[in-house]
């Protein structure tokens, strides 16, 4: 196997892992990068899902304690767990059923560089008009979570289909804007994120598993472990972040970027 072809691979994990969980794009910049060293998986779209469950095992190991008391919270009865249990359940099925009834075209028409670019560049604006509202939360406890606020979490979360948005980043600020905290939107995002990447990953890697050859399976692999380690350091990272910061930086960030590929693309340059 090409150790060069790997190396792309363990490359585009690490850019997965550190991304997923900021509000910047993860798939945007898999795009990106993945265009620019001319990584070609021979079905580049399912090693794009696959490698973020390495990104979702880091966040149940992290979570690992918190998981267990809840799992055992809700079969158990726990009204509290019970509670948050079926609130990232109901956030999770807008996007579920969209994702199962339109994922083919989205990947067909969306997964494209200029896409990426416009959505960089609003989804940053976005961010800087929700951080300079001046409604102040009520909700500082992800198990303080209703049904209202968690339909407004998984239709934010549709929106992230789209490449550039973030699936992290809308569904954060679609926590904010439902009245949640800044820390427990972003831990709310985590949590939200295993089922949602869990079901994309699998769903991508059944419809398409006849078309994944050996050397696709290894660059899998080395994507999916940097992915993983990656994450490992991101997660904790950003919940010491935005409990002491706004997410403007990630605002100016996406703009920076999303501006700079636009010229890029509009000079021919890529």
């Amino acid at each position: 196997m090409d150790g060069l072809y790997l190396l792309k691979a363990f490359f585009l994990g690490i850019v997965e892992g550190l991304t997923e969980f900021l509000p910047i794009s993860s798939t945007g910049h898999l795009i990106i990068i993945g265009d620019w060293i001319s990584f070609e998986s021979h079905e580049s779209r399912v090693f794009e899902v696959v490698i973020q469950f390495g990104a979702i095992l880091a966040v149940c190991w992290l979570y690992r304690e918190k998981l267990l008391s809840l799992g055992r919270g809700a079969w158990l009865g726990g009204p509290a767990e019970r509670r948050f249990a079926s609130s990232v359940l109901l956030a999770f099925l807008p996007a579920a059923i969209l994702g199962a009834l339109f994922i083919g075209p989205i990947k067909s028409v969306l997964f494209d560089p200029a896409v990426v670019a416009a959505m960089l560049v609003a989804g940053g604006i976005i961010i800087l008009v929700v951080e300079q509202r001046t409604a102040r939360p009520h909700i500082f406890d992800t198990k303080q979570i209703g049904w209202k606020q968690a339909i407004g979490i998984g239709f934010a979360q549709c929106v992230a289909m789209i490449p550039g948005v973030s699936r992290s980043g809308a569904t954060i600020i679609g926590g904010m804007l439902s009245g949640l905290s800044r820390q427990s939107a972003t831990e709310f995002s985590f949590f939200l994120a295993i089922p949602t990447m869990l079901g994309a990953a699998v769903y991508d890697a059944w419809r398409h598993h006849h078309l994944l050859s050996f050397e696709d399976l290894g660059a899998i692999i080395a994507g999916f472990t940097a992915a993983f380690l990656a994450a490992l350091l991101v997660v904790s990272a950003l919940v010491r972040f935005v409990a002491r910061h706004s997410l403007r930086v990630f605002a100016w960030y996406r703009l920076a970027l999303g501006s700079l590929l636009g010229a890029l693309l509009f000079t021919g340059t890529i």
